[in-house]
């Protein structure tokens, strides 16, 4: 690990308790997993994927999140930034990439300290406005991700659970805000953290994160609370509007609700991954023959329908698939093709 390397990571953290264009993305990635077995620890321990209560602070984040957009550099390094994200990541020029994140240092010192505030008091929204910063807020998860990688690809866990949380953490506290735009914003920024937690647990000696996925919120972003947010506000100012509307209104909620349903499939379906990666470590790298085989820990069934996971080995793979909703597109599908080291 480099001098530059031990300071990035360990001026967030010090900064952090001493100091008190995306898109929505395609759930329906075919992902190759290549595991290496490692049981479930007993206890979550260090290794929750949102910030643990230990380490939460009183006061507001909205502000700190207001500091973290100021903060941000130019629009230079983004096209690389997203170029550095679609490489393997044994690839990554990790000198490099230390020296582009040194000019969001400032911004993710401050979105990194948001997520761990008590308290997040997003301003009401004013029907016929523009919801500030969701941009701004786009580019920060790039950043972090990018974050994430690195550590991940020097093995250095630690850090790269601190840029986890930071991802998920600031999903959570924007998924919590009173507008659809935001709601669906957080579910992208929690859909494209997930890529980042499918390159941890990759990784030889990597932790296995069972029991911290298990533990995340689901739903993770709370789409009703915004829809009713939003109608609350628009129906005091056009009523007459908002009653010819309804109808639209209510097959626009649905497919929001079915984005952030596909969110929490995805993170049913990496905690599957995990109890897999469990499972192998017990049985001399084995994949089982069926979901039902794994008991030493819960498999979640999918959100989407309440249902298992479809699962199948076919010698020294298998395939692990979400629900298809009727009428849906393969796009729509979480779907992991699944083998082990030995």
């Amino acid at each position: 690990m480099s001098r530059r390397h031990k300071a990035f990571t360990a001026a967030v953290s010090v900064w952090l308790f001493a100091s008190g264009g995306l898109c929505l993305p395609v759930a329906g990635r075919e992902v190759n997993l290549t595991l290496w077995p490692q049981k479930v620890p007993s206890e979550m321990g260090s290794w929750s994927l949102l910030p643990p209560e230990a380490s939460l602070i009183d006061g507001d984040a909205a502000p700190l999140y207001e500091k973290a957009v100021k903060a941000l550099p130019d629009k230079a390094g983004d096209k690389q930034i997203r170029e550095w994200l679609k490489m393997p990541i044994d690839q990554l020029p990790t000198e490099q990439v230390e020296q582009t994140l040194g000019t969001y240092m400032e911004s993710l010192k401050y979105a990194a300290r948001a997520v761990r505030c008590r308290q997040c008091n997003w301003p009401e929204w004013q029907p016929r406005t523009e919801v500030a910063n969701l941009t701004e807020y786009r580019r920060i998860t790039f950043a972090i991700r990018l974050w994430a990688r690195l550590e991940i690809a020097r093995d250095g866990y630690e850090g790269a659970i601190l840029a986890l949380q930071t991802g998920f953490g600031m999903a959570r506290q924007l998924g919590q805000a009173p507008t659809i735009g935001q709601a669906m914003v957080a579910t992208a920024m929690g859909h494209v953290t997930c890529r980042e937690v499918e390159e941890f647990l990759q990784r030889q000696g990597a932790p296995n994160l069972c029991l911290s996925l298990a533990t995340l919120p689901r739903p993770f972003v709370d789409i009703d609370k915004a829809i009713e947010s939003e109608a609350k506000a628009v129906s005091s100012q056009v009523k007459l509007l908002k009653e010819r509307l309804e109808n639209q209104w209510k097959e626009g909620h649905e497919a929001e609700r079915a984005i952030v349903r596909r969110f929490d499939s995805n993170l049913a379906a990496l905690q599957c991954v995990e109890a897999i990666r469990s499972y192998a470590a017990s049985r001399g790298g084995q994949l089982p023959g069926t979901l039902g085989d794994i008991t030493e820990v819960s498999v979640p069934k999918d959100p989407a329908n309440g249902e298992p996971f479809h699962y199948a080995r076919t010698g020294a793979t298998a395939m692990l698939e979400s629900f298809l909703p009727p009428g849906g597109e393969e796009r729509e599908r979480v779907r992991y093709e699944i083998s082990v080291k030995r």
